[in-house]
């Protein structure tokens, strides 16, 4: 099949220029390997597609009509090797990214405008979900890179960790007023607790570290946004779970209060992860290398 691609593409030649000799020149070929070429598709279609004269040669009809679907055939392949190599430079294409609210809005939008103003002909397409909803996402194909909690218990997948954070419990004034300088883990889950939602990878990972203490827990409030956690905190619903790095503007301001513990929470971190065995687009490897050279500097604080 590809021999005859390329019969048909010196057939092309050859019929616009009226010449083999004029065709060898712009293909980079002898004459003799012209003219055998066009004798072999005369033999493979067992029709003769020239008139052979002195002067040159000349479509016969039924070469007409095939240089009609050939030369459109020969356009669209051309049109086709063009937009590769602009969806190659970055010129066009589209950019898949899987990503939760928080970590959208307190991570992601730096980089977002950053590869935005460098390549702006790029299309994005934003798939909100949990950590397991994200990681289904990319396995599936339908993202081309998820940006979520780690840890990620999956082989499959490449992770790149970009930021630690860390699990705290913050409360507001009234409760503050009621906790100790420092307090234990047991002394805590004696108060009411809000957390995310149980399906949350980092109400997953602040439970089982409670557990290792040997510590259950019974939420009086389960919800499904951090931003939500913060609130019901603020308005002293109870002592919240929260990442101390989405929620500085709430610390700064004295809004809410972060909860000294006897023993602090094992850090973890957020990042980067695609599937191994899946090559990522131009797009996506640039996005990878924004983040990634960002890690030390402006934006965030990776």
């Amino acid at each position: 099949m590809i021999g005859k691609l390329d019969l048909y593409k010196v057939f092309s030649v050859v019929s616009k220029n009226g010449s083999f000799s004029k065709a060898a020149k712009e293909l980079f070929m002898t004459q003799p390997a012209v003219s055998q070429s066009m004798m072999q598709l005369e033999k493979e279609l067992d029709i003769r597609l020239f008139n052979r004269t002195p002067k040159g040669v000349s479509l016969t009809d039924e070469g007409k009509l095939l240089y009609e679907y050939v030369h459109s055939a020969m356009n669209l392949i051309n049109v086709g090797e063009e937009m590769i190599l602009e969806f190659k430079n970055l010129a066009k294409g589209e950019l898949r990214i899987g990503v939760g609210d928080t970590i959208s809005k307190y991570f992601l939008l730096p980089y977002l405008e950053i590869f935005h103003t460098e390549y702006p002909n790029i299309k994005f397409k934003i798939e909100n979900g949990t950590t397991q909803e994200l990681i289904s996402l990319v396995k599936l194909g339908e993202v081309d890179l998820s940006i979520c909690n780690f840890p990620v218990d999956d082989s499959a997948l490449v992770q790149i960790p970009c930021m630690d954070i860390h699990d705290i419990f913050v409360c507001g004034k009234n409760y503050k007023r009621l906790l100790p300088q420092s307090v234990s883990m047991a002394e805590l889950t004696k108060h009411p607790l809000i957390f995310l939602e149980p399906k949350s990878i980092s109400r997953k990972y602040v439970e089982e570290f409670l557990l290792s203490k040997g510590l259950r827990i019974s939420p009086e409030f389960e919800l499904g946004s951090h931003d939500l956690l913060l609130e019901f905190a603020k308005i002293n619903l109870g002592i919240a779970s929260v990442t101390k790095e989405f929620s500085q503007e709430y610390l700064k301001k004295g809004i809410l209060h972060e909860v000294h513990l006897t023993e602090e929470i094992p850090k973890r971190s957020i990042g980067i992860c695609y599937v191994k065995t899946t090559p990522l687009s131009p797009a996506t490897t640039k996005f990878v290398e924004i983040i990634r050279n960002h890690r030390d500097g402006s934006p965030g604080t990776l």
